[in-house]
């Protein structure tokens, strides 16, 4: 299977959590349909159709974590705008301003994975990451954090099971029948439950528990699935 290797990275990103609201909480890297949506802005192809065009028949991704994960949280405040009107002057308890407390992510750096069924669809996502050209501007979560990206390589990888193997990119749990934890302590393994498949109504049909170490080292696990590369990487696709 060929798969295209880039790096997207940027100053900060926000991966918003669909249990958070009033105080926003960032996930650790983004979930499948939030690198869905980069690749379409990467590809030219329209937020209305691209879901479908990424289903998960379609394309496989793999996400691994190039910078420790720092969280840092900033107050901000959010203007009211609905109903085209906005009031400069905070009157009472109805002023336009509404301060909150948003988790982010200091300096993102990630590794994507990435293979479409769609041999057209695919090349031109590996000539626009080669040419380091973007159809529409790439973020990080939000519109304001942007992002960068950088072509990797272009390589093979073949589906391998049932073995002991050390995984470089985020573990999605169902793919693991066990984990062999490090015995020195120098590994910080977490946890986190995310969205995987989501509609084009954005409404999501399946979440999942994704494990990963904090500082980017490689997962040592009984895997009941895996990919390996031909320069001997070990990943798993959501």
């Amino acid at each position: 299977m060929e798969v295209l290797v880039f790096d997207i990275f940027g100053d900060l990103g926000h991966f918003k959590k669909y249990y958070t609201t009033s105080s926003p909480l960032s996930f650790s890297f983004p979930p499948p349909p939030t690198i869905a949506g980069m690749l379409s802005a990467i590809a030219g192809i329209d937020r209305e159709e691209y879901l479908e065009v990424f289903s998960p028949e379609n394309y496989k991704i793999a996400i691994r974590i190039k910078n420790p994960i720092q969280k840092w949280r900033a107050g901000l405040n959010i203007i009211n705008t609905k109903g085209n009107n906005w009031v400069p002057i905070k009157k009472a308890n109805h002023g336009p301003r509404s301060p909150i407390k948003v988790e982010f992510i200091k300096k993102p750096y990630y590794r994507v994975y990435f293979h479409h069924k769609d041999r057209n669809l695919f090349s031109r996502v590996v000539e626009f990451v080669k040419d380091h050209k973007s159809y529409y501007t790439l973020s990080l979560g939000l519109s304001e954090l942007l992002a960068d990206f950088s072509f990797v390589d272009l390589m093979y990888f073949e589906e391998r099971k049932k073995e002991d193997v050390e995984v470089l990119s985020v573990v999605p749990l169902y793919h693991v029948e066990d984990i062999h934890i490090n015995s020195s302590g120098d590994r910080k393994y977490f946890k986190e439950k995310m969205p995987i498949i989501m509609d084009k109504d954005r409404i999501v049909h399946r979440y999942e528990d994704v494990l990963f170490e904090i500082d980017g080292k490689p997962v040592r696990l009984n895997a009941k699935r895996y990919w390996e590369g031909e320069n001997s990487e070990c990943i798993m696709f959501f």
